[in-house]
C-alpha cells in the first residue's frame, strides 16, 4: 500500500503563484513516476505535470513555462511550483505515484482556486 499526503493548495489572485507538495510513503519499492493531475468542474481529469525517477519530465503544453515539477529521489517527494496562475487553473490538483508495475496510486486531492 502506498500514502500520499499533499499539501499546499489554496486561494490566490490571477498572477500569484502556489506550490504543492506531494509526500509518498509505505510500500513504495519501485516508482517509476510522480506528477501532477488536475480536474476542473465538469472536465476530464488532465496531466499537469510529471517526473520519472530517471530525471524526465513532462509538462501539459497550458502550463509550459508557468509551472515547474521537481522530484526528491530520497525523500519520495514530488513539488510543483505554479507561477503566472490563471483562473483557468482552478481544479483540484492530484498527486500521482506510478510504479514500475504500472499500479497507479493517487492523493486525496488539494484545490487550487485562482480568482480574477
Amino acid at each position: 500500500q502506498v500514502q500520499l499526503v499533499e499539501s499546499g493548495g489554496g486561494l490566490v489572485q490571477a498572477g500569484g503563484s502556489l506550490r504543492l507538495s506531494c509526500a509518498a510513503s509505505g510500500s513504495i519499492f519501485s516508482l517509476r513516476a510522480m506528477g501532477w493531475y488536475r480536474q476542473a468542474p465538469g472536465k476530464q481529469r488532465e496531466l499537469v505535470a510529471a517526473a520519472t525517477t530517471g530525471g524526465s519530465t513532462n509538462y501539459a503544453e497550458s502550463v509550459k513555462g508557468r509551472f515547474t515539477i521537481s522530484r526528491d529521489n530520497a525523500k519520495n517527494t514530488v513539488l510543483l511550483q505554479m507561477n503566472s496562475l490563471k483562473p483557468e487553473d482552478t481544479a483540484v490538483y492530484y498527486c500521482n505515484a506510478e510504479l514500475i508495475s504500472g499500479y497507479v496510486y493517487w492523493g486525496q486531492g488539494t484545490q487550487v482556486t485562482v480568482s480574477s
